[in-house]
């Protein structure tokens, strides 16, 4: 077992947290009071090769690994979650789902300009009657000759009104349930395609979510991605893709709380000496330093399984689901060690708490992947799909997958 990154990982990871100093904190907090969208923020990602990271270099990408995507993701959260949230949507959900899944044509003509940045691509399935329920969508897409007729809504889509191309999925057979479902690559400059900010959001007030909404518009028949009913299992594998990043950057969240903690509880003192004496913060700082490494530790098993191309739907979202929860436990402890300064504004610190309370309900609620893993223990659910790979970390599961049999 080695834990050790290469050369090539150590300089990603120095690159991008240089990258987060420089030109994502000096800013962060004042982007965020004034819920401005730092576009120069994304051209610089842009420029590192980050909306390409994982994205072969046929196709404009950088080809680096997921343990690069990682150590990426968790550098930019402990920045800023919009733009962590972006590399989700655009790299995650769109662009590897378009490796996978689109015609070679649509890689070049849609790929490729997203891999190199020079368009932003965002993802539309949830919609304001289908959030965990994906097959409850009402946004339909029927075929007239050459084109689909798209009609219906998306909500909670970051980057809605930002992202020149959406990954857009729709019933195309609405009587199918979710065998029904089919994907499109959908552009936002298409008549009848219009886009709206979400206002007086809890958190991630730097960055940009919206909703989609579509009116009689004209679907080029080669823009369906997959074949008609593939939309559910195209779906599922973008979340995976997903996942695996909000993961990483739960990782960020609890650093940036630890880092922030620590040197505080260094400088403050009560009662004539520094407050990281008393030992009811030394827990505060201990919670985080182990929700930190086991949230770090079931992310790079993801990776390794994502590198080594073995399906990893169970250990993607047990890293997300840990690193959620332990990134917003987290924010709430580093506001504590602060006192009434971490629930200031100046500080910065509140801005973790709001921005990592949505990623518990996003791409899989907690609910949810507590649901998929006690399945996935109980034999109801087929560990990581038929083949039923699962990592050698899990020693238990092949015991209890020959007793489900």
């Amino acid at each position: 077992m080695d834990f050790e990154l290469t050369p090539e990982q150590r300089e990603v990871q120095a690159t991008v947290r240089q990258f987060v100093d420089e030109r994502v904190l000096p800013n962060a907090i004042e982007n965020d009071i004034n819920h401005h969208l730092d576009m120069s923020v994304i051209e610089g990602m842009a420029e590192l090769g980050l909306l390409g990271i994982v994205i072969p270099e046929e196709y404009g990408g950088a080809g680096m690994d997921f343990v690069s995507e990682a150590l990426s993701c968790e550098e930019i959260e402990r920045g800023e979650a919009a733009f962590r949230t972006l590399i989700s949507v655009h790299v995650g959900l769109n662009s590897l789902s378009l490796l996978r899944y689109a015609s070679e044509e649509q890689k070049q003509r849609y790929l490729g300009p997203q891999a190199r940045g020079e368009k932003l691509a965002c993802f539309g399935l949830t919609e304001p009657a289908a959030g965990s329920d994906v097959a409850a969508m009402r946004t339909t897409a029927v075929r007239e000759g050459d084109v689909y007729v798209l009609n219906g809504q998306k909500n909670w889509i970051s980057y809605a009104a930002v992202a020149e191309h959406a990954l857009v999925f729709a019933k195309t057979d609405p009587e199918a349930k979710h065998k029904g479902i089919s994907a499109f690559i959908v552009e936002r400059s298409w008549p009848g395609v219009s886009a709206q900010e979400t206002e007086h959001k809890l958190g991630v007030w730097a960055g940009s979510t919206g909703e989609l909404f579509f009116e009689n518009v004209e679907v080029p028949a080669e823009n369906l991605v997959g074949e008609e009913g593939q939309g559910f299992e195209i779906a599922m594998y973008s979340l995976d893709q997903g996942r695996f990043t909000v993961a990483a950057g739960g990782c960020g969240v609890i650093r940036a709380c630890l880092e922030r903690s620590v040197e505080y509880a260094r400088e403050r003192e009560t009662f004539g000496r520094p407050i990281g004496k008393n030992q009811f913060v030394q827990d505060m700082i201990a919670e985080m330093v182990l929700d930190y490494e086991t949230s770090k530790l079931l992310v790079m098993q993801a990776a390794w399984l994502k590198d080594r191309g073995v399906r990893n739907t169970r250990e993607t979202s047990l890293a997300k689901w840990h690193a959620t929860e332990c990134a917003f436990k987290a924010a709430h402890l580093a506001i504590q060690v602060h006192g009434a300064y971490g629930y200031s504004a100046e500080y910065g610190i509140e801005r973790y708490f709001r921005n990592a309370r949505a990623p518990i309900i996003y791409e899989g609620t907690t609910q949810i992947h507590k649901m998929m893993q006690a399945e996935h223990a109980l034999g109801y659910r087929n560990l990581n799909g038929r083949d039923g790979d699962v990592s050698p970390m899990a020693s238990w599961a092949p015991a209890l997958l020959a007793r489900s049999r």
